[in-house]
């Protein structure tokens, strides 16, 4: 591995077929070819699978490092979805095999039992991300020939399998004979690939090399008489090639140094013909001994290096399928593209760097460099006729010096011809001329030694990147249509004449950086299929971006983050005088990391919202001591909870049935005051909630009815799909067309209907999926809105269909008022004011008849009226206004004779009418709280297992598997933990396991507390084995009361315990 000059860079950047992406920069002499090779390294802790992301997307190819005594981890299988999902060939190196050797002391044999067992399990991941994409297409065709009946569909649909037996996946599987798997030890510098040996037996034995390829792995062995290569017997005891040829070899190697087998060492020194030091040969470390023999025998980077130069594909070799994925955002199809945008697909593909070749950039991530490592800012190294003027000076001031020590004024001149009388005035201030200009053309160091640069971290997917060119920025939100649609003529003009497009701007590439591992080196231009950095961003780009030339470009699709930000805390300066510090800091760490939010809540706190504890650590020290650089205070982790409702249970909490035993009067009675409802709302005794206005003029009935897990687990995973639904609704409703556009769209609008209609069966559900009006909180969440009300029909399914009836738009706002009402009222629910999860809202009833009786008597009325009304009315009026359809706002207008003006706008009462009605009708039903979840992977040996469960246990954790790893003692534990139970256990684990056993957390799903917040004992039984105050503690009261606190509701407790007794401190002495 040849690190280069930068000349020698800038010349392999052009050639883009022997550019390998996969921040080490090295320049590669491979055989007779030069290649160049970008090896973005992302961190392994599952908190940081964000920055996995960010490197994925602009690499073609990656290495897949797992450890050969572990195997497959879980974040093994995060990293291969994610190479899966961006389209990119990964390779594989099995590491630390010599732990088999000298830790679990395997025989080669049960070594490579172990290691065929790993490669399985690998391939077993890959095909069934292979299997589900198949299928997913598979299903994508048949929805298509449904909607077109004439393509011929054959039997072949009754068959699950079709697709799977027709389509080539070979090439998808590791496996050492395809070249796509080495085998290494890293700490002792040997590495392998089967290539490697095949040329070495082939001419030893005689076998062609192309045989052995294909034997040395799997169960085969050789005949050395007939030298045949034949199917493994394992009933004779033969050993397959693999173990027979190459691991007895590294086996023996290993054995002869650890036990200091002198003459065997130089026996296979010499009969692999290499050197070893007399220090190494000497030192008492065996290890040293074994790293001298084996990076000379098996160099690992000579292994890694070919197989990422062979296997790993080059920029040019991307697939139309990833360009088109790449390409589409949202919903969208690469068909329903326009065809400008389709047009870049071959700009893609061909990768070309002439300059009629649109430059297309993506920017991954950016990331903060103190500004004295720019290049620009770093001091250079003088040219030898500056230093030779420099020392020229030094002596003449030197001279000066001396001269005035000995009170004489020289007259003579000195050699260069000057006089000396004049030099002290002509050469001093040469010299100070010469701070200042120093200063001046360095002033970032000085002024911002403090600052921090964002450099953006970026590829070349088309085109050539110059400094100083001119380039559009486009945000996620951006559409190509939308600008073809405002500039039809082309793009002749300059970028600065266009018209303003929202989610578009204009900007200059200010820096061109070659990232040179922790350097940056400047460069003028970069070709296609190069990563680099791009400096001057910062204004334009938040965390990704595209760069085009071409304003038809769409925005590529978002990245794909593994972890989901829970992690809350809330964050405050020491001192109250450094905020604007921390908010500028806060938007800095907010641009710098990939995965982490900030937040300002209603309260005013400042939130950061993390991946997890570890990442939650590093954006805390990265803001002390990077980005705002002051003390910072952190309050407790903020948990998020959900609120919910579930069916009455059918048992109480000590198993009784409920209704047949025996009431304790008292405690009943204060059971009943709990759930006590103002005067004025009638409930029935299935729950609905019927409200009135306050002007008496509409009638709420409400009713809310829990959801079926699988429906609110669909809603989840189709959010987005909602919200592109919504986005329809509106365009429809402003008069804009999008139908053709989004044919697909509504495909998978149907198909989500489907699945609601599916799992929402039996007489409660009837005909609910056509009446969904809205979901909530935000419009896209997991809690619907169903209209059941005869006198106004509208559905979020009309939406897409097109809207014919008129009484939709007379209703409309009022309606929009009613959806207001549950989407607040799904934002913060009764219990401690979180969102809701699960719960269906059927509106009854809706009565509105009053409201149009008053609107249509009040009209002649207020015509008279209105002639009559001074200009200054209107400007009252004005103020007073709100925006509704004109007959309410007639209403709204009428002055003193009319009942609305003292409850203010009708609109508004709706709302809050809607939203206390939603309120009360989950009060009459079973409330519960639902904890986040975090699913644990625990790998622990068999003596500490015990203490990893009390540890669980003590944190309200729960075993949901429990296995042990073939071959070893170890034991893989996957449990699930409440994330409010989840600070300090990974140090808490080990702690008590002496580090033997570590724990990864991964955000995984919300469950139901099964405990009643508001229980107490109703029953004597209840009263017996709990007693009167229900001392046991109630997990999910105790998560209520510590969130009502937090946000400074009401909690009863009780502030003084046991008054009866005076307890003194004198009694403790």
């Amino acid at each position: 591995m040849v690190l280069n000059s930068l000349d020698k860079m800038v010349q392999l950047q052009k050639n883009t077929a022997n550019i390998r992406n996969i921040c080490v920069l090295a320049h590669v002499d491979h055989g007779s070819e030069e290649y160049l090779i970008n090896l973005i390294d992302s961190p392994g802790h599952v908190d940081f699978s964000s920055e996995v992301s960010t490197a994925v997307r602009i690499c073609d190819g990656c290495i897949i490092v797992v450890d050969a005594v572990e195997g497959v981890c879980p974040q093994t299988q995060a990293v291969l979805r994610q190479a899966w999902l961006e389209n990119i060939r990964p390779v594989l190196v099995i590491n630390k095999i010599d732990r088999l050797i000298v830790e679990l002391k395997f025989t080669p044999q049960e070594a490579y039992s172990h290691l065929k067992n790993i490669l399985e399990q690998i391939n077993a991941l890959t095909g069934t991300l292979f299997t589900s994409k198949v299928l997913e297409e598979r299903a994508e065709r048949e929805t298509e020939s449904q909607v077109n009946p004439n393509s011929e569909q054959g039997e072949q649909v009754y068959d699950w399998s079709t697709g799977l037996e027709d389509t080539d996946d070979s090439h998808l599987y590791f496996s050492p004979e395809q070249g796509n798997v080495v085998f290494t030890s890293a700490i002792d510098g040997w590495g392998f690939g089967i290539e490697h040996f095949a040329k070495i037996y082939s001419k030893k034995i005689g076998i062609k090399k192309e045989v052995l390829l294909k034997t040395l792995w799997g169960d085969y062995y050789i005949n050395m008489k007939a030298k045949k290569i034949m199917k493994v017997d394992q009933a004779k005891g033969k050993k397959p090639l693999f173990v027979q040829l190459i691991l007895e070899n590294i086996w023996s190697l290993y054995d002869a140094v650890l036990k200091k087998d002198k003459e065997k060492i130089d026996k296979i020194v010499t009969s692999l013909g290499l050197k070893i030091g007399a220090r190494e040969a000497r030192h008492s470390d065996p290890k040293v001994q074994i790293n001298a023999i084996c990076s000379q025998w098996l160099p690992i980077s000579h292994a890694v290096l070919a197989m990422v130069c062979q296997k790993l594909p080059s920029p040019l070799d991307i697939t139309a399928e990833r360009v088109e994925k790449l390409m589409c955002t949202g919903s969208q199809t690469f068909d329903s593209l326009p065809p400008e945008t389709q047009a870049l697909k071959a700009a893609f593909m061909k990768c070309g760097s002439e300059d009629t070749a649109p430059v297309i950039i993506f920017v991954s991530k950016m990331f903060a460099v103190d500004a004295k490592a720019l290049p620009q800012n770093k001091p250079r190294p003088l040219t030898q006729e500056e230093i030779a003027q420099r020392r020229e000076r030094a002596r003449q001031r030197h001279a000066e010096k001396l001269a005035a020590a000995q009170g004489q004024a020289p007259l003579e001149p000195t050699q260069d011809g000057n006089a000396l009388e004049t030099s002290p005035q002509g050469e001093e201030p040469r010299g100070d001329e010469q701070q200042v200009e120093s200063m001046a053309t360095n002033p970032v160091p000085q002024e911002g030694s403090n600052q921090e640069s964002f450099i953006a971290f970026a590829r070349v997917f088309s085109g050539v990147a110059r400094r100083g060119e001119k380039i559009f920025v486009l945000g996620p939100k951006y559409s190509p249509i939308e600008f073809l649609q405002r500039v039809p003529l082309g793009f002749s003009a300059p970028p600065d004449d266009l018209p303003p497009v929202p989610h578009m701007a204009c900007c200059t590439l200010e820096n061109l950086y070659l990232l040179m591992g922790r350097e940056l080196e400047d460069l003028e231009e970069v070709p296609p299929g190069n990563v680099l950095g791009i400096g001057g961003l910062q204004d334009f780009v938040l965390k990704s971006a595209t760069l085009c030339s071409l304003p038809s470009c769409p925005p590529f699709i978002p990245l794909n983050f593994e972890a989901t930000p829970i992690v809350r805390v809330a964050v405050e300066p020491k001192h109250p005088s450094e905020m604007p510090q921390l908010v500028k800091g806060m938007k800095l760490l907010n641009q710098a990391d990939p995965c982490v939010q900030i937040l300002i809540q209603e309260t005013g706190e400042h939130v950061l919202v993390t991946a997890g504890e570890v990442h939650l650590q590093r954006c805390l020290d990265d803001l002390k001591e990077r980005f705002a650089k002051i003390h910072i205070s952190v309050s407790e982790p903020i948990i998020p909870f959900r609120e919910t409702i579930t069916k009455p249970p059918k048992v109480d909490m000590v198993n009784e049935e409920i209704g047949k035993q025996q009431k304790v009067a008292v405690i009943h009675q204060t059971k009943e005051d709990q759930s006590k409802i103002p005067e004025g709302i009638q409930v029935d005794s299935d729950g609905l909630i019927t409200m009135t206005t306050p002007n008496k003029l509409a009638t709420l009935s409400v009713r809310a009815v829990p959801l079926p897990e699988e429906v609110t687990q669909i809603l989840e995973e189709n959010s987005d799909l909602i919200r592109s639904m919504e986005h329809l609704t509106s365009s429809l409703n402003e008069g804009k067309n999008t139908q053709m556009i989004h044919q697909k769209t509504q495909e998978k609008i149907w198909e989500f209907k489907g699945k609601l209609e599916q799992h929402l069966t039996g007489r409660k559900w009837r005909n609910t999926v056509d009446q969904i009006w809205s979901f909530g909180p935000r419009k896209c969440g997991p809690n619907i809105l169903v209209n059941k009300s005869e006198d106004f029909q509208n559905s979020v399914w009309t939406g897409p269909a097109g809207r014919a009836s008129k009484e939709v738009s007379r209703y409309r706002d009022l309606g929009n008022s009613i959806v207001s009402g549950f989407q607040l009222a799904t934002l913060s629910g009764p219990m401690c004011e979180e969102p809701l999860m699960g719960v269906c809202f059927v509106l009854e009833k809706w009565d509105v008849s009053k409201f149009e009786e008053q609107g249509t008597s009040d009209l002649e009325g207020e015509r008279q009226e209105e002639d009559k009304t001074h200009p200054g009315g209107e400007e009252n009026q004005e103020v007073q206004g709100v925006c509704l359809e004109p007959f309410e706002k007639r209403i709204s207008q009428k002055g003193d004779s009319s009942v609305t003006d003292c409850y203010g706008p009708f609109s508004g009462q709706l709302i809050a009418t809607m939203k206390e009605a939603c309120r009360y009708s989950l009060q009459v039903k079973p409330q519960r709280l639902m904890a986040a979840m975090y699913t644990c992977d625990i790998m622990a040996t068999s003596d500490v297992l015990g203490r990893v469960y009390a540890v669980l246990s003590k944190r309200e954790g729960r075993v949901l598997q429990e296995e042990m790893k073939e071959g070893t003692d170890m034991f893989i534990i996957k449990a699930v933990l409440p994330v409010a139970e989840s600070f300090g256990f990974a140090d808490e684990i080990r702690k008590r396991t002496s580090g033997l056993a570590s724990p990864q957390l991964v955000f995984s799903h919300w469950e139901v507390i099964p405990s009643d917040p508001f229980w107490v004992p109703t029953t004597e039984e209840e009263y017996l084995h709990f007693g009167e105050k229900a001392d046991s503690e109630n997990q999910a009261r105790k998560y209520m009361n510590a969130v009502r606190k937090r946000k400074g509701l009401y909690v009863e407790e009780k502030i003084v315990e046991h008054a009866e007794k005076q307890r003194t401190l004198s009694k403790n002495k």
